[in-house]
């Protein structure tokens, strides 16, 4: 099974660590950040994945080299400028040619990828979007589902009048078809949460969100990796 993990971000929020450091390679938990996307996602069965990189690519190259110690095999994609969480699979269109799983670097998760995976191949979606619950919804995207689990709307990082009750966000994990490409313009950058999701609802595509069992940290600011790293020492978060 073939799956795209999202770690082409400068880490610009996290500096100076990430100065000499690229954001992937930040330990939590005696571990890269990204070690633990890969064992999770070859824990869940995905044995091809692609990495997007960008700033100090080598490092992390010659960290992972091919992923067969992790029992995977790596294919990177190189982005001498970022082309946003969309626009990040269209050099690797022909390599996704079934089902795919997209995963955010930025996040640490033990969730349980399986049911997700195997949800999204039983009802034949084009797009599923894994959500869990957060205090504070204004830092990431909201939706809103029928009973059947379809979206019906969509804010990413929405303002404080805008959160709707009810609400679920999403964690950035995505099961998705080769059809997705048709979404995603040839050129310029292009994001899931800003860009292709509205688009494909404004068109009446169908969306579904999924909720996922277990637990996420994200670790994109000083604050939250700092709390990241407290959490795994306290025995608050079990590492995948």
């Amino acid at each position: 099974m073939k799956a795209m993990v999202l770690a082409a971000g400068r880490g610009v929020r996290l500096r100076p660590l990430t100065d000499t450091c690229p954001k992937p390679l930040l330990p939590l938990g005696g571990r890269p950040l990204l070690e633990h996307a890969i064992v999770l996602l070859a824990r869940h069965g995905f044995d091809e994945v692609a990495v997007n990189l960008c700033h100090l690519p080598e490092m992390i190259r010659s960290y992972f080299g091919d992923g067969s110690r992790w029992g995977v095999h790596l294919t990177y994609s190189v982005e001498t400028e970022l082309q946003g969480t969309a626009g990040a699979l269209r050099p690797l269109r022909t390599f996704f040619d079934q089902p795919f799983l997209v995963y955010y670097a930025d996040n640490l998760t033990n969730m349980d990828l399986g049911e997700f995976w195997s949800a999204h191949r039983r009802e034949g979606e084009l797009a599923s979007i894994g959500l869990h619950r957060e205090d504070d919804p204004c830092r990431s995207g909201i939706l809103r589902l029928d009973p059947r689990g379809r979206v019906v709307e969509f804010i990413e990082k929405p303002r404080p009048g805008q959160v709707f009750p009810g609400y679920q966000i999403n964690c950035g994990i995505y099961a998705l078809e080769p059809g997705i490409f048709a979404w995603i313009p040839t050129q310029g950058a292009w994001d899931f949460g800003a860009d292709l999701f509205p688009r494909m609802l404004a068109a009446g595509q169908p969306l579904y969100g999924h909720p996922l069992q277990g637990h996420l940290l994200a670790s994109d600011t000083p604050e939250r990796y700092a709390a990241a790293q407290a959490a795994i020492a306290a025995g608050r978060f079990t590492l995948p």
